[in-house]
């Protein structure tokens, strides 16, 4: 199922080739369409379908496979480290850890210093699913439509976009 299309949701393409929006008046500024919050949220959605669709086959969900990256980075990482780099507090990651210890693929080991703290490593299971899911990035981007060089502007203006929102975000 195809969403609309930039013409269709009042986007019409600029001579750049990227859609823009009237937003002379503050109607049009209200409108859904017109919202860059929106766009984000509803292409996060689209992609966690994709990603729903390409790692459904090695039983890991999107949160898992970020995991993952994560992990193969830097194996070994406490819980708390992992949430920050996903931006995911101990609540929501620590199911997800225990499935994905479950699964076999990593293994939880808490800090004989501290017994407070839990440490994160790969299996040799998780670890070889590096090679096997090496291709998911590729097979991902290719179904944005966008050519490399547009999914490295999109990703550098996206983090722009995030660390200018935490910026404004952070209280003084």
């Amino acid at each position: 199922m195809s969403g609309p299309t930039a013409s269709q949701s009042g986007a019409e393409p600029n001579q750049a080739g990227h859609a823009s929006v009237d937003q002379s008046s503050p109607r049009d500024r209200q409108r859904l369409d017109n919202q860059l919050c929106f766009a984000v949220y509803a292409a996060a959605h689209a992609f966690g379908r994709a990603y729903r669709t390409l790692l459904g086959r090695y039983e890991l969900t999107y949160p898992q496979y970020l995991v993952l990256l994560v992990l193969w980075e830097e194996d070994g990482l406490s819980v708390k480290e992992i949430g920050n780099r996903l931006f995911l507090d101990s609540g929501t990651l620590t199911p997800l850890l225990k499935r994905l210890e479950a699964s076999g693929r990593v293994r939880r080991a808490r800090d004989r210093a501290d017994e407070r703290q839990v440490s994160i490593f790969l299996t040799a299971a998780g670890q070889s699913l590096r090679d096997v899911l090496a291709c998911v990035p590729d097979e991902a981007g290719d179904r944005t439509g966008l050519d490399m060089q547009g999914r490295k502007d999109l990703l550098n203006d996206l983090v722009t976009l995030r660390l200018g929102l935490q910026a404004g975000l952070i209280p003084e």
